[in-house]
């Protein structure tokens, strides 16, 4: 009965009794540093989501982004959609793919997971790009236009080099985003970093807990940062002589 019982204290409570004293510090890094194969693994696994979720997502969003330029009315009602959808709770998201992926014998695991943090990536990408075309300074369309360039060239050569900082920070705020969603996705069997916090939480143990939250925190750091390094490094260096 108390073994029972003790299972069943909530993770909330866990939270406010435990201590950073020394003692649970050592633990806690001596646990990590046991599990270092483990982590390696559900963190592969992490990345392998977000990153097929966020390469779709860019495949899709991008050009929705580019063809809603042409029309404000459709582009209010793709960007309040994706609205929506952000909102949704990820734990309701999957419990509506469930079934309707499990008709193709995929209700559960990788392929749900990847679908939803696409979904949740679409807006932060279709926003940041739409944004972004927008705002391209009109006499430059119209030099280009002078110059003989054709609506597809214009759109290439001039358009999408200028935006491309904008739609960069769209997809850096995507993949940060994602890294925490997809963290949920443990509890459809979708594996991952989550993975530490959802047994943390059913088993009380608090060293799996922390193992988890900082795992994923790291990683959203260091994707964040990679993403900046890549955004800085592609952006115009006449626009980046302009930002500074």
């Amino acid at each position: 009965m108390q073994d029972n019982a003790r299972r069943e204290v909530p993770s909330v409570v866990l939270f406010g009794l435990w201590q950073p004293s020394p003692r649970n510090t050592v633990e806690t890094l001596s646990f990590i540093l046991h599990n270092l194969p483990a982590i390696g693994e559900r963190t592969l696994e992490h990345i392998s989501i977000v990153g097929v979720a966020v390469g779709i997502a860019i495949l899709t969003g991008v050009p929705i982004g580019i063809a809603i330029t042409q029309s404000q009315r459709i582009a209010d009602t793709v960007l309040y959609i994706g609205s929506i959808v952000i909102t949704i709770p990820s734990i309701a998201l999957f419990g509506v793919l469930i079934p309707i992926l499990s008709k193709i014998g995929h209700g559960i695991g990788w392929l749900p997971a990847v679908i939803a943090a696409m979904l949740y990536a679409q807006l932060p990408i279709i926003r940041n790009t739409y944004t972004a075309i927008r705002n391209v300074d009109p006499a430059l369309r119209s030099a280009a236009t002078g110059m003989g360039m054709s609506a597809v060239q214009r759109l290439v050569r001039v358009e999408i080099p200028i935006a491309l900082p904008v739609i960069l920070a769209g997809v850096r705020i995507a993949v940060v985003l994602n890294i925490g969603v997809t963290a949920i996705a443990a509890y459809i069997g979708a594996g991952g970093l989550g993975t530490f916090i959802s047994r943390g939480i059913s088993q009380t143990d608090i060293r799996q807990l922390i193992t988890g939250a900082l795992s994923l925190g790291l990683l959203a750091i260091a994707a964040d940062y990679a993403l900046l390094r890549l955004q800085r490094r592609l952006t115009p260096k006449g626009l980046a002589l302009r930002t500074e």
